[in-house]
């Protein structure tokens, strides 16, 4: 018995057209993008310039793609981040608020393959200088204080003690530590219990070629302000690339940028940046089980210099 040749011309046809939905399925899966991973950003340069610290990963910051990188990772990353318009939310307080909206960017810029200029608005920030602040694509906790604010002059006066007892300690001489200086003091209310944190960066200059920088964590224990985390450093010019220590003074040591909390336990992580001369260097603190303890370091290259 003869088959009926428009039956087989059919079955021919549904076996093509089976076969091209099933490859544009598979390419529609190769070609789709993954999703992105919540980011967090420092908000730099009077608010004008978003660069990235990490990407967060169940609870955890990873590194993201670094400005050294190849041009196509570069070229991935700012696709994904930088299309023009996102709107990020910015972090001021540990709190939203108010937004940082990409401008432009460009991974075949000289100085800032991994950074995008942005707008940023917010009702309570105030950037500018050392006054810095972070922005995400991740929605920020309900229950932050949106606490950020000048330390109060008793307040001040209390921390001013302790980092002279502290600079002390590390030998240095009375005569520098009588004219301390600081770069900013900041409180914060990281875990909303109404008791202020207060994250400071010090110095002092004992000689033309000689800094000593004091950064800390201060938090009340037992109605007084102890450091709950310190970090003291001696720099000379040598250690400096220009070789020139005024440098270092405009640069700053390390500066707050802000709090955010993205791990889920209710208490903000700080943020700092070392700006440096071919990039910028980043920290993040957690309290863990009572004690501050640097949780991330990242760097991020801008170019030589």
């Amino acid at each position: 018995m003869k088959k009926n040749p428009v039956a087989r011309i059919s079955s021919v046809c549904l076996i093509i057209l089976i076969s091209i939905a099933a490859a544009a399925a598979q390419k529609k899966r190769s070609t789709a993008q993954p999703k992105a991973k919540p980011i967090v950003f420092a908000v730099l340069n009077d608010g004008t310039t978003l660069e990235p610290i990490g990407e967060i990963d169940k609870g955890k910051l990873t590194a993201t793609a670094n400005g050294g990188d190849e041009p196509k990772t570069l070229t991935a990353f700012t696709n994904t981040y930088y299309k023009p318009k996102t709107v990020y939310h910015l972090i001021f307080g540990a709190a939203k608020n108010g937004t940082a909206t990409v401008v432009s960017s460009s991974s075949e810029s000289d100085c800032a393959k991994n950074m995008a200029t942005v707008t940023a608005q917010s009702a309570k920030a105030k950037l500018k200088g050392y006054v810095m602040a972070l922005a995400t694509s991740e929605t920020p906790a309900k229950a932050a204080s949106g606490v950020r604010r000048l330390p109060a002059p008793t307040e001040r006066a209390e921390i001013e003690t302790l980092v002279r007892a502290e600079l002390t300690k590390q030998g240095v001489s009375a005569n520098a530590i009588k004219n301390l200086k600081y770069y900013n003091l900041t409180a914060l209310d990281i875990d909303a219990d109404g008791a202020a944190e207060m994250v400071g960066s010090f110095w002092t200059e004992t000689s033309a070629k000689e800094r000593n920088l004091l950064f800390f964590i201060a938090e009340k224990d037992d109605g007084k302000y102890k450091f709950g985390y310190s970090d003291y450093k001696k720099v000379t010019s040598d250690d400096v690339m220009s070789g020139d220590l005024k440098d270092l003074d405009e640069l700053g040591g390390e500066l707050l940028l802000d709090a955010l909390e993205y791990n889920g336990d209710a208490t903000a992580e700080i943020f700092t940046i070392n700006k440096a001369f071919e990039g910028n260097n980043f920290q993040v603190y957690s309290r863990q089980s009572g004690k501050w303890t640097k949780v991330f370091e990242g760097y991020n290259y801008h170019c030589a210099y």
